[in-house]
């Protein structure tokens, strides 16, 4: 939260589950005092939360694939990861999630 709030500022809304570590006194008061809207997503109903659903799929083939090129040190290989989903073109925003937030594409060796 911390990186999100000092990079991008305070969110306008949250899309969760039901996790209790999101629905705790704690975490609501701090969002209410932030003036973030809380979206929950349907118990048990993982499809409604298709977008994260979606992105935890990319990401699990993503680090599949690092695990098996890299096996034992994957782990140092994760900057490379996220670089490569944030320059890799997403249908539902019509471009790269890099693109959205800075208004230009990447400037890189290999985009």
């Amino acid at each position: 939260m911390t990186e999100i709030v000092r990079l991008h500022g305070v969110p306008v809304s949250i899309i969760l589950d039901r996790d209790a570590r999101f629905t705790s006194k704690f975490w609501k008061g701090l969002q209410l005092a932030l003036g973030t809207r809380l979206d929950f997503s349907t118990t048990f109903h993982p499809q409604t939360d298709g977008q994260t659903e979606r992105l935890n799929q990319v990401l699990e083939d993503m680090l599949r694939a690092c695990v098996l090129e890299f096996s034992g040190s994957w782990d140092s290989h994760l900057h490379l990861m996220k670089f490569s989903y944030n320059n890799s073109y997403q249908a539902t925003i019509g471009m790269a999630p890099f693109e959205a937030l800075y208004g230009k594409c990447c400037r890189s060796p290999v985009c």
